[in-house]
């Protein structure tokens, strides 16, 4: 079965300006569906709708950071062998490969999840007599994000869950690979 693929921009799907055929490079009579490409519109719209959630997402306490980050590795973990076989189909991969991505990607989101009781600040030494030097962690803003075509669950895990680990939100944007 084909399917087109959407975009998901400010807590809704919605159609990109054109698609790209998503076929197995292991088998190209496997096509998967379509890739849906945003226009310059669309990723204005997302880089709004992710400046009004780090408003909201940077004060979120570490605990409930915590939690969501957790949840989101169960899922993974869950859904692995579902998820691994498309990533197999999708990258042309062995499916033990695609299923271990999907657990690694999992396994990144429950790290990053223990890491949010790791995010304070420090006390250290000054090179200036009788001065201490206060450190404080902060969410530093959106983080715009780059996932390749050849490892996207992985990838997309490390930089999504580090960033939001740390109060930062996220568009992760896919980099398709193309070859004639």
């Amino acid at each position: 079965m084909s399917e087109t693929g959407q975009n998901f921009i400010a807590g809704a799907w919605c159609d990109g300006q054109s698609t790209i055929a998503n076929i197995n490079p292991s088998d190209l009579s496997d096509q998967i569906g379509h890739y849906a490409q945003a226009n310059s519109a669309q990723l204005d719209r997302a880089l709004e709708a992710a400046q009004t959630a780090q408003k909201k997402w940077a004060v979120t306490g570490l605990e409930a950071r915590q939690t969501i980050l957790m949840n989101i590795g169960n899922e993974l973990m869950e859904r692995r062998i579902e998820l691994g076989t498309l990533l197999s189909r999708e990258e042309g991969k062995p499916l033990a490969e695609g299923v271990g991505e999907t657990i690694g990607a999992a396994d990144i989101f429950e790290w990053n999840a223990e890491e949010t009781k790791r995010i304070y600040g420090q006390t250290v030494e000054s090179r200036f007599e009788d001065t201490r030097v206060h450190v404080y962690y902060q969410p530093v803003g959106v983080v715009a994000a780059l996932s390749p075509w050849n490892f996207p669950a992985v990838l997309s895990a490390r930089k999504i869950s580090t960033a939001l680990a740390a109060g930062c939100s996220v568009i992760i944007l896919s980099l398709i690979h193309i070859s004639e």
